[in-house]
């Protein structure tokens, strides 16, 4: 199974576990689009919703395109009773939208598996003349509140970390945007702090694509010794996050 359809395979874990945003990040979102009635959206792969109700709140013509079957199945039952929202489950590299364009394309963590080519030149086509493309996602370090755990957490990982299929994902620039003709390319930090005990750090980490792959007998090793090293520890692992947000435009 393709990493970018693995997600699919466990929805309300993923609805529980993965993380969100910073209202701050979404305020100025919102004030950077002047997003509300009369504004048209579409949000790419939402997974469950970890970035969909700040936007939906604000009364836009909210649309989304999910290749989970069973994420765009929990979207619909999280948010079909709003007027304003739609979503269809389908390939957005494949996807015919015809006429429809919108004023905010957003990715929530997604854009980047789609390739960079496809990822930018279709948005900035279905985007209006002034329309904005919003990319988020967040960095997680859990090393600087509790070094001696995160020690003890890599031991685990060395020892039983053995995916069926290597993880090769990380060549999407974000920065490269303004090669397809995008302009006013900014980027914005925030940041926030989750906390987990050991249970929810290990369902946590069973929402990572590769960490799906490991084989047995690894995998319940694996899971088994991130929990005790928690427990350990105090049954408390902190992470400090960041929440980068990228933001670009259409020319008129």
């Amino acid at each position: 199974m393709e990493f970018r359809k693995i997600f699919d395979t466990i929805p309300d874990q993923f609805d529980q576990y993965r993380p969100r945003y910073s209202r701050e990040l979404f305020d100025d979102l919102i004030e950077y689009t002047k997003l509300g009635p009369g504004k048209t959206v579409l949000e790419l792969g939402p997974g469950t919703g970890q970035a969909t109700d700040p936007v939906l709140n604000t009364g836009c013509d909210y649309h989304a395109i999910e290749l989970g079957e069973h994420l765009a199945e929990k979207m619909k039952s999280k948010y079909g009773k709003y007027p304003n929202f739609s979503i269809v489950n389908d390939d957005f590299i494949t996807h015919n939208f015809g006429s429809e364009r919108f004023d905010l394309i957003y990715s929530a963590a997604t854009i980047q598996w789609i390739p960079e080519e496809i990822a930018f030149s279709k948005t900035f086509e279905l985007l209006k003349p002034g329309g904005a493309l919003a990319m988020m996602l967040t960095k997680g370090d859990y090393k600087t509140p509790n070094e001696a755990l995160y020690y003890k957490i890599q031991q685990v990982y060395s020892e039983y970390f053995k995916p069926e299929t290597e993880y090769k994902q990380g060549g999407f620039l974000y920065t490269n945007a303004p090669r397809y003709g995008y302009t006013d390319f900014e980027r914005r930090e925030y940041h926030g702090k989750r906390e987990f005990t050991a249970e929810e750090y290990a369902a946590f980490c069973g929402t990572h694509c590769d960490h799906l792959v490991i084989p047995e007998p690894y995998k319940s090793k694996f899971f088994q010794g991130l929990k005790e090293a928690v427990l350990a520890a105090g049954n408390k692992l902190v992470f400090y996050d960041t929440y980068v947000l990228f933001l670009a435009k259409k020319p008129l």
